[in-house]
């Protein structure tokens, strides 16, 4: 079955967009290099909560978001937790100058998902799927090689993301309502943190004059309208359609990262990432085929992964 059957344009153009604006966040991000990142990833969290609530009462629903019950909002405090740290690396990521780092955490992201998979949901892998998984390990090594280090951010975040999608698997949550929860959850230490930092006179909110003061609350929009696009392409198009589209993200902060800002990349280098792309191609090829295969065969059911 072709791709155009099963993946309305509609649903792959939001799908893009939504991947499209994550792919293009160290531009965004980059102009808050005067803040520092937990200021700025303070200001991310609490303009994000504010817009989150105001579409929540858009769409009518802060009925049920103010009933639910004690288990949903222990896994959205999980899910705020993971999304937060994860939004708080990549910030320092852009900020200190290592956007082709965070790239590399999003390129690994969807393989440590396969191997979270099995760890919490005993899925069992297939031979395509632990090539592909010792592959990328293979390129985490030679790329510790290279950087004289474990690359710390990019594994951060693609534990840290992998972590959320566990969560947000098991989150009996419409996605709109997981978010504004998610925020509000951080939002106290976010809005704590603020005011000890305007205390101490170190805040950089009205300091750096209204451009600056913009930026840092749009940061809620920048992050919000992403989560928005990909809710409602998720909604519309197969999950493999979704998985390939991810690599659009990576794919932009890298070369964001190599022809923007120029950032060192030695043939040791090249070779990690080269690496990571021939698992994700192996991975992503034995995706497609098993959902082509599903798709011929509707009434078959495959073996567990």
């Amino acid at each position: 079955m072709k791709l155009s059957r099963v993946a309305p344009a509609e649903g792959v153009a939001l799908g893009a967009g939504a991947y499209a604006c994550w792919g293009l966040f160290p531009a965004f991000f980059g102009l808050l290099a005067v803040s520092a990142p937990l200021e700025i990833l303070a200001h991310r969290v609490v303009w994000t909560a504010v817009l989150m609530v105001g579409v929540v009462l858009v769409i009518g629903r802060i009925r049920p978001f103010l009933s639910m019950g004690g288990r949903a909002w222990l896994l959205v405090a999980a899910a705020s937790v993971f999304i937060t740290t994860n939004w708080g690396v990549y910030i320092f990521g852009v900020v200190s100058g290592r956007v082709v780092e965070t790239a590399l955490g999003y390129f690994i992201n969807p393989l440590v998902s396969v191997m979270l998979g099995v760890v919490f949901f005993r899925e069992r892998l297939n031979r395509t799927q632990i090539a592909a998984v010792l592959i990328a390990l293979t390129a985490v090594l030679v790329l510790t090689l290279d950087y004289g280090r474990p690359p710390i951010i990019a594994l951060c975040l693609a534990f840290s993301f992998a972590m959320y999608g566990v969560v947000k698997k098991v989150m009996p949550l419409d996605p709109r309502l997981s978010v504004a929860g998610e925020a509000l959850f951080a939002a106290p230490f976010a809005i704590t943190f603020l005011v000890v930092l305007g205390v101490s006179g170190a805040a950089t909110f009205l300091s750096e004059g209204p451009g600056h003061t913009a930026l840092l609350i749009a940061a809620g929009p920048v992050t919000a309208l992403p989560l928005l696009l990909f809710a409602a392409a998720a909604q519309r198009v197969p999950l493999v359609t979704m998985g390939i589209l991810q690599y659009l993200t990576p794919a932009l902060q890298m070369a964001w990262g190599v022809l923007v800002l120029h950032e060192d990349m030695p043939a040791s280098r090249w070779l990690g990432f080269t690496l990571i792309w021939c698992a994700l191609a192996v991975f992503t090829t034995d995706s497609v085929r098993r959902s082509r295969r599903r798709m011929r065969s509707p009434a078959v059911v495959d073996p567990p992964r």
